[in-house]
């Protein structure tokens, strides 16, 4: 995987930017704690887990020890053992955490540079249609639930799970109560859902947090069985819109992949980086 060049300033400016954001985000739900050039985010009853990453504004080479320091407190903590970063901002804890026995899996870090518009792409077909979903909103569940099948099943194949798993997967989703955190994290503006719809069942869903001019989208998935119809660049498009018109100058991704990353090439989104995930190896 090629990652560009970044002997220029506007794209060092650009990755600043991504760091802040990176580091204020998680500030909204989780308890942060201090391990000296790393940043431990602490979930906060049953929310997301969270992860650490390289403290803001810190310099100096990372160490293994740092990284064993760390991994030893989330342990302790009983949360996974998991670190998320930007190689060309933080190089050096690749290998701290690789010699510290994690795996490290790349990520395409793509932007949507201020004042480009997203490609157009057709929001509806037939009977589908494509809309921001409201904290009220019934097919909430269903707009959570399937990213979960989409990332059980990865890639870009039509696969199996179907309706009938996306049922089970909304039951569990509000018995885990997945479903009233997302509604508050909603109505506080830290979250927003977008959703492709057909005949009252989501096919295609995924979210973004805009925070002071920056929005990431996260968690775009498609329903295995409904792939390859276009659903998840126009969810990605709704998004975009959306996140454009709260404010956002900047919007930004990760691909799960360099194919991923090809098809979010096609609204408009560039790579500028690389970004990495370390977790104990499965």
């Amino acid at each position: 995987m090629t990652s560009p060049d970044f002997g220029d300033h506007p794209e060092r400016a650009l990755l600043d930017r991504l760091e802040e954001y990176y580091d204020d985000v998680p500030r909204h739900s989780a308890r942060v704690e201090d391990h000296g050039p790393l940043t431990l985010f602490v979930p906060e009853g049953q929310g997301w887990p969270f992860y650490a990453r390289p403290a803001r504004g810190g310099s100096g080479p990372l160490r293994p020890t740092d990284v064993q320091k760390v991994r030893a407190r989330q342990r302790e903590l009983g949360i996974p053992e998991s670190f998320e970063w930007v190689a060309e901002t933080t190089p050096t804890l690749r290998a701290a955490a690789e010699e510290s026995g994690l795996v490290v899996h790349e990520h395409p870090l793509m932007v949507l540079d201020p004042g480009t518009p997203a490609a157009g792409v057709d929001g509806s077909s037939g009977n589908v249609s494509v809309r921001i979903i409201g904290a009220d909103d019934p097919i909430l569940p269903g707009a959570l639930a399937v990213p979960q099948l989409a990332f059980a099943e990865p890639g870009t194949h039509v696969g199996l799970a179907g309706t009938p798993q996306l049922t089970e997967a909304i039951n569990a989703r509000v018995a885990d109560g997945s479903v009233e955190r997302a509604i508050v994290r909603i109505r506080a503006g830290l979250t927003v859902v977008a959703a492709a719809v057909e005949h009252g069942s989501v096919l295609s869903a995924g979210q973004h947090q805009p925070l002071a001019g920056v929005s990431e989208i996260v968690g775009v998935g498609t329903l295995p069985a409904a792939r390859r119809r276009g659903l998840a660049l126009a969810v990605t498009e709704a998004l975009v819109a959306d996140a454009r018109s709260r404010g956002a100058a900047t919007v930004f991704l990760s691909a799960s992949d360099d194919d991923v990353a090809r098809l979010y090439a096609r609204l408009g989104f560039r790579r500028v980086g690389t970004a990495l995930i370390a977790e104990p190896a499965e």
